[in-house]
C-alpha cells in the first residue's frame, strides 16, 4: 500500500526558497552596515561628534528593504550652530535622491525603457519582494534624468571651450538628425499645444557587417530633447565631444530632412550636408502623380542634374490643371530649391575621404528613421502616452543611453560605497572554507527573522548548520 505524501507545487517551492535567500542576503547586508557604523562610532573624534543614539533607516535593494540602525551625531558648524550628521551615510556617500541602491536603480532604468511607470513598479516589486510605488519609480527616473542632463550640460561647456573629454579618434564622423512629435500633458499642453517636436541626433564613425545584408553602426552616440535649435546643437556637440576627440575629425557628414535647425549644424567648414534620400524620394513619390514624370525626375537627380530636375518640377506645376496638385508641385520645387546643396548624397560628390578603419565601412546615411523608432517612438509615442516637457526630456536621456549601450551610467547618482573590510566579511560568511558551525553571538537573524510559512524546516537548517552546508 502506497502512502500518499502531502505535496506542494514546484512554483510555490521556488518562490519560497527565492524569498528565503533574499532574507539571508538582507541580514548579511544589515550586519555589514551596522559593523561599519560601530567602527565609525568607536574611531570618531569625540570632541567634535557627540553621540545622540541610534536611528533606524532602510535601504531599498534588489533583495528587498534592508532595515538597519546607525548612530546620529551632533556637531557645531562654521557658524557655531548645532547640526546633525550620520557618519555612516557620509562614509557611504549616500545619494541625496533617496535610499535606493545603485543595482536597484539599474534595474528600474532597464525596465522603464520598455514599460510604463506602473508596470515597472509592479515588475520590480515582484522581483525584489518589496512594495515599490509607481511614484517612487517616477521620482527615481526624474533623478536619473536630471543627473544625465547635468552631465550633458557640463560636457557641452567643455565642448564650447574645445576641452572635450572624448578620446576616440576618427577622421570621419557621420551625423543624422530628425524630429519626432510627442504628445504633451498638463500645463505644457496648454502652453505649447497638443504636441511638441523632440529633436533627435545620432553620430557614429562607420558600420560593421554583422550579417549577410546587415550592418550595425559603430561607436554610436545619441541625444534627444525638446530644447530649441541653439540649445540642442550645443548639447549634442557636448555628447559627441564626450566620446570623440573632435580635434581629429576631418570630415563630418550630416544627413537630415531639410529642417532649418538641422542645416544649421552644417555651418562648420568641414561639414557636408545632404538631404535625406528617404525624405527626398518620399517627397517626389507623394507629389508627382505621373509615373513617367516621376521616373524622369529621379533619373535627373541620380544624374546630378539638379537644375534640370527643378525645371521639370516647375514645368509640371505650370501645366497641372488641378490647383491642389499645382500647389503641391510648387511646394516640392521650393523644398528642393531650399536644399539644392544637399540633393546630391555625399558618396556621389567625389569627396576624398580617408580609408575606414579595419573591419568598418562607410555606409550611405539613412539610419535615422529606424533610430527615431527604436530610441524614441517605440517608448514615447502611441497608446495615449502624454508627457511633460521635463519628464519627456528625462525619459529621452535614458533611452539614448540604452540604445548606445551606456544605460548603467544613469544610476551613478545613486552610487554608494562600503568599506572593503566589511564586504570581505560578507564574502567570508558565504564561503564554504571560512564559515564555522556558528557565526557570531547574540542576535542571529537566521533564527529570529520570519521564514516562509510553507518551509519552516529552512529556519532549522539555518540555525543548526552553516550556510556552506545548506542544500536546497
Amino acid at each position: 500500500m502506497m502512502v500518499q505524501e502531502k505535496t506542494t507545487d514546484f512554483k510555490s517551492l521556488e518562490k519560497e526558497i527565492y524569498g528565503f535567500v533574499h532574507m539571508l542576503g538582507r541580514e548579511l547586508m544589515r550586519n555589514a552596515l551596522e559593523k561599519w557604523d560601530r567602527e565609525l562610532h568607536r574611531t570618531r573624534d569625540q570632541s567634535v561628534y557627540r553621540d545622540k543614539g541610534l536611528r533606524p533607516t532602510v535601504s531599498k535593494t534588489l533583495m528587498g528593504e534592508v532595515e538597519y540602525s546607525r548612530h546620529v551625531y551632533i556637531y557645531r558648524d562654521e557658524a557655531d550652530r548645532n547640526c546633525t550628521i550620520y557618519l555612516l551615510d557620509k562614509a557611504m556617500g549616500r545619494s541625496k535622491y533617496g535610499f535606493l541602491s545603485e543595482a536597484l536603480m539599474e534595474r528600474i532604468a532597464a525596465t522603464i525603457c520598455d514599460s510604463p511607470y506602473r508596470a515597472t513598479a509592479e515588475a520590480i516589486s515582484e522581483l525584489s519582494g518589496q512594495t515599490l510605488s509607481h511614484m517612487a519609480v517616477w521620482n527615481a527616473v526624474q533623478a536619473m534624468g536630471k543627473h544625465i542632463g547635468q552631465r550633458e550640460e557640463a560636457d557641452a561647456e567643455l565642448a564650447r571651450q574645445e576641452k572635450g573629454r572624448g578620446e576616440l579618434e576618427s577622421k570621419v564622423l557621420f551625423e543624422e538628425q530628425d524630429g519626432v512629435w510627442i504628445s504633451l500633458q498638463g500645463k505644457d499642453r496648454k502652453e505649447n499645444g497638443k504636441s511638441k517636436e523632440m529633436k533627435v541626433s545620432i553620430a557614429y564613425n562607420g558600420a560593421e557587417k554583422t550579417g549577410k545584408k546587415r550592418y550595425t553602426l559603430t561607436d554610436k552616440v545619441a541625444c534627444a530633447n525638446f530644447e530649441n535649435a541653439k540649445a540642442f546643437h550645443r548639447r549634442k556637440e557636448g555628447v559627441i565631444a564626450a566620446k570623440y576627440n573632435t580635434d581629429e575629425i576631418e570630415h563630418r557628414i550630416l544627413n537630415g530632412d531639410g529642417a532649418l535647425w538641422i542645416k544649421r549644424s552644417a555651418e562648420d567648414e568641414n561639414a557636408y550636408y545632404q538631404l535625406s534620400q528617404f525624405h527626398r524620394n518620399q517627397a517626389v513619390i507623394k507629389v508627382v502623380k505621373d509615373k513617367e514624370a516621376r521616373k524622369t525626375i529621379f533619373k535627373l537627380l541620380y544624374g546630378k542634374q539638379i537644375g534640370d530636375a527643378l525645371l521639370c518640377i516647375d514645368t509640371l506645376a505650370n501645366s497641372a490643371e488641378d490647383e491642389e496638385e499645382s500647389e503641391a508641385l510648387r511646394g516640392l520645387y521650393e523644398y528642393f530649391s531650399n536644399n539644392m546643396d544637399g540633393l546630391i548624397p555625399y558618396h556621389r560628390r567625389g569627396l576624398k575621404l580617408p580609408e575606414p578603419p579595419p573591419g568598418k565601412v562607410y555606409r550611405r546615411c539613412g539610419a535615422m528613421e529606424s533610430n527615431i523608432f527604436t530610441i524614441i517612438g517605440n517608448r514615447m509615442k502611441g497608446k495615449r502616452r502624454n508627457w511633460s516637457i521635463a519628464g519627456g526630456d528625462n525619459m529621452a536621456r535614458l533611452l539614448c543611453l540604452r540604445t548606445t549601450g551606456r544605460l548603467h551610467e544613469a544610476s551613478k547618482c545613486f552610487a554608494s560605497v562600503i568599506g572593503e573590510r566589511y564586504t570581505k566579511e560578507v564574502i567570508a560568511e558565504l564561503s564554504a572554507a571560512g564559515i564555522g558551525p556558528r557565526v557570531g553571538t547574540g542576535y542571529n537573524g537566521f533564527t529570529m527573522a520570519d521564514v516562509p510559512t510553507l518551509l519552516p524546516w529552512l529556519k532549522d537548517m539555518a540555525k543548526l548548520r552553516p550556510l556552506s552546508e545548506l542544500r536546497f
